[in-house]
């Protein structure tokens, strides 16, 4: 409808906006401000076109568009599905995979010659090597080195104890030319001929010199390597270059040097151990010493690698990449095993010698007999 003056005459040409600006207030009320720019300039009437209210975005107020509003909200709700799946489910697929890959090692029951915990708060792990040749392939380097001699069934080649109190980790090895009591014979003889009559016998061995046994692994030479290739390798500090043509080992300087599963079961093996010490190669006159520091050296660095490992799917898969050259005992569990690498994730175990003294039997053997200092060491082991 148009505006009309006092008169009541059409007033032309004004739009409402206008006519209402145009009029004066009554005396005494202050004029209405009127919105502008900075520069002067009225602004724009955002009127709706009914001229019923005025939305907010018509307002001036910043706003998003539907369309926008619709694009953001599914693109916020796939980051934190995404989320989800990572903090939620590739744990959960992890342990699964794990549980599935470890689940294939075989056990072996040795529940009956496991210790009784009484009051130790310390765990022994027997750790043992075995040279069986299975599954050992032709065309590997050293295959001449592993395959050679008329060798039959297996024998324990590396018998170890690793020790876990806390946080504190011991590593103690057990000389294989060890002269002890056979439980399963009564016979003497030397400790890794105790194997003969099976795990659970070997347990026996080691526990009848005062060291309490809690739970068992054994790793023959194939998952050796393969362990090693799996973990990228270990690396061992040499003091000199070294070579045994007995088992392949070959290294030409001194210093770290990174080996991978050929090398270090070479390594692990090496009965006849030369060094090249002031220009002149001279044998290890240690023997069977020196043997179980070395191999001491060498579990150690493998630990290390194992717990430093931080790819979940490949910590997990390390147990399927043993194939069937690991065995454990029917007591040694999935949750074990995690509870034992989360403790060697830091640890550096601290290597331990039972002392020992070289002797010859009536029978012509070169055999190896516990000193009485060898007592305090197992007591520790026992603690």
């Amino acid at each position: 409808m148009a505006d009309r003056d006092r008169s009541g005459r059409k007033v032309l040409g004004r739009s409402s906006s206008e006519a209402v600006q145009g009029v004066a207030p009554p005396s005494g009320v202050p004029p209405r401000p009127v919105l502008g720019r900075s520069d002067g300039r009225p602004v724009r009437s955002n009127a709706s076109p009914t001229g019923i209210g005025d939305s907010p975005e018509r307002a001036g107020a910043p706003y998003l568009s539907g369309t926008r509003r619709r694009r953001r909200r599914p693109r916020a709700r796939t980051i934190i599905v995404g989320l989800v799946v990572l903090l939620v489910l590739v744990p959960i697929g992890s342990f699964a995979f794990g549980w599935w890959q470890f689940s294939k090692i075989p056990t072996v029951n040795v529940s009956d010659a496991l210790s009784a915990r009484g009051s130790r708060s310390g765990t022994n792990y027997l750790i043992v090597g075995t040279d069986s040749r299975t599954g050992i392939d032709a065309d590997d380097p050293n295959a001449g080195a592993f395959l050679s001699g008329e060798v039959s069934g297996a024998r324990t080649d590396t018998i170890m104890v690793l020790h876990v109190k806390g946080s504190t980790t011991q590593l103690a090895s057990i000389p294989r030319d060890l002269w002890v009591t056979d439980p399963a014979t009564g016979q003497k003889g030397r400790i890794n001929s105790t194997f003969a009559s099976g795990p659970a016998n070997l347990i026996r061995a080691v526990e009848s010199i005062g060291i309490p046994i809690d739970d068992y692994l054994e790793i023959n030479f194939v998952s050796f390597g393969r362990l090693v290739d799996a973990v990228g390798g270990i690396t061992i500090d040499f003091p000199y270059p070294a070579v045994d043509d007995h088992s392949g080992l070959a290294i030409a300087k001194a210093g770290p040097n990174h080996l991978n599963g050929t090398q270090a079961l070479a390594y692990v093996r090496s009965r006849y151990y030369t060094e090249l010490v002031d220009g002149k190669w001279r044998v290890d006159g240690t023997a069977d010493i020196g043997r179980t520091e070395r191999q001491r050296a060498f579990l150690t660095a493998l630990m290390h690698s194992v717990a430093g490992e931080r790819n979940p799917f490949r910590l997990f898969g390390l147990p399927g990449s043993l194939g069937v050259g690991m065995k454990r005992g029917s007591t040694f569990s999935y949750f074990n095993a995690i509870d034992l690498a989360w403790t060697m994730k830091d640890a550096s175990p601290e290597p331990v010698g039972l002392p020992v003294t070289p002797r010859r039997t009536s029978g012509g053997a070169d055999v190896l007999e516990l000193q009485p200092e060898a007592s305090a060491v197992i007591k520790g082991l026992a603690e």
